[in-house]
């Protein structure tokens, strides 16, 4: 490995702290108010402790290759990538995508309420509503537009959302550009949904109200008490949604997620999703036992109604992989995917890392602010581990994190040297920001 430390005055210290709030002006020209955001993202470029927008070269796997927007290339075990099954670089996938592009094409040329929709969209509407225990399921092009197009769909101006205050952000938009009665609760807060409900309703007896939650979080991989939220809803006259994009195909025996794992499958009143960590693809899926709504959503949902449909070698490879997710092969891939995970989270703790949640495909190991979060980025890219950091306001203010996804092809190996590599990057931003506090003292001296 590189040098275990920073020195105090090789970095620019603007480009540790800031948000992106802080950068934007205001002013009549719209393109000028961001030119302050564009001299703060590239000083953090230059100073190696931007961590977005990279790009990975070749197939997604346990080792990977990425590049910065400069160029810069760094290698390293990969725990940055939604690919939890390892699925998108599968035979069987590959193939079911080869056969449907020279079956089909590559385009659905048109929305589903224009003949967008293929034969291999409809028989994996089919397929999913099964799978999920539903009597209905519709596909969409993009998991952000399910969550948001199936709020925006349901909810009018004068109805409610309730939602969890840490639920996922095309949910929140969603809540909010349908209505101005948006209720957020504390996280997996039970009893506080049900004393919204109760004031809601003590002030109006016939309003739509719609709870919002996640099957896992995705920023801390905690997972509500569904069962007891559902019973909540229901006496309230609610309705109760569920996003399971990060936990459907890789948590459960039979691959149903936290609603298996919580004996509930089939039972929540409404189910989105996402493909694209356990499925292999872009789009998602809205799944209900009300068949009223697949014509709602294909006729009167924006990200739906007037798009592109998922196209019919996406919907080939989410077919082909829920083959391998619902049957043996799929459990011996969650059963080492768990593996992993125990293993990871066991080696962060045992370092003194504060590890939160519950074992899930997700392992967010809370780092503190933003300057030493963003230096353990730096250093642990620098030395041969690809992560992706959350910063606030994603996060609260001291609880930067990564958010290391982990994939059933990791091996013990990989997972060993991540948390070598994570124990000398802590070990690295919190000398620097010693030395730099030192440094500030002795100028006001």
């Amino acid at each position: 490995m590189k040098a275990s430390y920073f020195a105090a005055d090789s970095i620019d210290r603007s480009s540790l702290d800031g948000i992106t709030a802080d950068f934007v002006e205001g002013g009549p020209d719209l393109l000028a108010r961001w030119g302050q955001h564009y001299g703060w993202t590239e000083r953090r470029l230059a100073n190696n402790v931007e961590s977005y927008g990279r790009a990975t070269v070749g197939r997604i796997s346990p080792d990977a290759r990425t590049l910065l927007r400069n160029g810069a290339s760094y290698s390293g075990v990969n725990f940055a990538s939604q690919d939890y099954l390892n699925l998108s670089a599968h035979p069987s996938v590959h193939a079911a995508a080869k056969e449907a592009i020279d079956a089909y094409g590559v385009h659905s040329a048109g929305s589903v309420a224009l003949m967008g929709s293929t034969e291999l969209s409809i028989a994996l509407e089919g397929r999913l509503a099964t799978f999920l225990g539903y009597r209905d399921c519709t596909v969409f092009p993009t998991g952000w537009g399910a969550g948001y197009g199936v709020v925006k769909t349901l909810v009018r101006r004068g109805d409610h959302v309730v939602i969890d205050v840490l639920a996922h952000a095309c949910l929140q938009e969603g809540a909010r550009n349908a209505t101005l009665n948006v209720h957020s609760v504390p996280h997996c807060s039970n009893i506080a949904v049900e004393r919204r409900l109760e004031r809601i309703r003590a002030g109006d007896a016939r309003c739509g109200i719609l709870v919002v939650t996640e099957g896992v979080f995705s920023m801390d991989s905690d997972v509500p008490d569904l069962a007891e939220l559902q019973a909540i809803c229901r006496r309230h006259d609610a309705t109760l949604m569920v996003d399971v994009a990060h936990d459907l195909g890789a948590l459960g025996a039979t691959g149903r997620g936290v609603l298996e794992l919580q004996d509930m499958a089939g039972k929540v009143d409404l189910v989105m999703g996402s493909f694209s960590k356990a499925f292999a693809s872009n789009g998602g899926f809205v799944a209900t036992n009300e068949p009223a709504l697949k014509p709602a959503l294909r006729y009167n949902c924006g990200p739906l109604t007037f798009t592109n449909a998922l196209s019919p070698v996406q919907a080939a490879i989410v077919l082909a992989a829920l083959d391998i997710v619902d049957g043996e092969e799929g459990a011996a891939l969650r059963a080492r995917l768990m593996n992993n995970v125990l293993r990871l989270r066991a080696g962060l703790d045992a370092n003194g890392f504060q590890v939160l949640g519950q074992p899930s495909a997700i392992v967010p190991v809370v780092l503190g602010g933003s300057p030493v979060s963003r230096l353990a980025t730096r250093y642990a890219l620098e030395n041969g581990a690809i992560v992706n950091l959350v910063e606030y306001p994603a996060v609260s203010r001291n609880s930067c994190r990564w958010r290391l996804q982990v994939m059933a092809q990791h091996t013990a190996s990989h997972i060993d040297t991540l948390v070598e590599i994570a124990m000398a990057a802590q070990v690295a931003a919190r000398r620097y920001e010693s030395d730099s506090e030192v440094a500030e003292a002795l100028v006001a001296l």
